[in-house]
């Protein structure tokens, strides 16, 4: 006898697989509205079920627990924002300044196109110790961006692998803080004052590398 095997026919012509991906979907865009409004502290299954408008018992065929799917929620919003940052700089001209300003443009047209996001980014990342390991994660992927990038624009780099990774790691780093402050409304700034800003400081960094190996040797 197969469990639950009346759950794999059509339903209303619908197929089961094809439901059960919508439920994710609707328990996905829940779980972001509850994590970028009230936080993850307050987030629980009732709450992301209620918004999504599910039984409970739906949850749990999609996801183990709350923290399976509010982890889920930032690994999506990442993966947004890394596959924007890959397509805006293969669209964008070989050079620093246009490529810097175009990328840099998009992610933060990207974060305040939902204020949602800006929670979370702004916010949220200290509240659990499984956020903050997200967030590592989240940083080591875009400073790879970063040092790819550096290498694909620059005709030489003249810092060591381990010295750019250094030099990625610092910049990325110091930009999340940058970006999640300016979204909290701590630094008094318009948009286009801070994507100038952002891109000022990006190209910096090429002139930054040889004056490290300078002082490096």
């Amino acid at each position: 006898m197969t469990p639950h095997r009346t759950s794999l026919r059509p339903y209303g012509g619908v197929p089961a697989e094809q439901r059960r991906a919508a439920r994710r979907a609707a328990l996905m865009e829940a779980g972001l509205d509850v994590l970028g409004t009230r936080g993850w502290a307050a987030a629980t299954v009732r709450s992301v079920c209620a918004r999504a408008r599910l039984n409970d018992r739906y949850f749990y065929e999609s996801f183990p627990d709350l923290d399976a799917l509010l982890l889920a929620v930032v690994d999506d919003q990442a993966a947004q924002a890394t596959a924007l940052i890959t397509a805006v700089a293969r669209r964008a001209p070989r050079r620093p300044r246009p490529r810097a300003t175009a990328v840099v443009s998009a992610i933060v047209d990207f974060l305040t196109a939902d204020p949602r996001r800006a929670r979370v980014l702004a916010g949220e990342f200290p509240a659990s110790p499984l956020l903050q390991e997200r967030r590592r994660k989240i940083i080591e992927v875009l400073a790879g961006i970063y040092a790819d990038q550096a290498r694909e624009l620059l005709d030489e780099v003249p810092l060591g692998e381990t010295d750019l990774a250094m030099t990625a790691l610092t910049v990325v780093s110091g930009l999340w803080e940058l970006l999640s402050a300016w979204l909290r409304g701590d630094v008094d700034t318009d948009r286009d004052h801070l994507v100038e800003y952002v891109v000022a400081l990006l190209l910096t960094t090429t002139e930054l590398a040889p004056a490290l190996d300078r002082r490096l040797r």
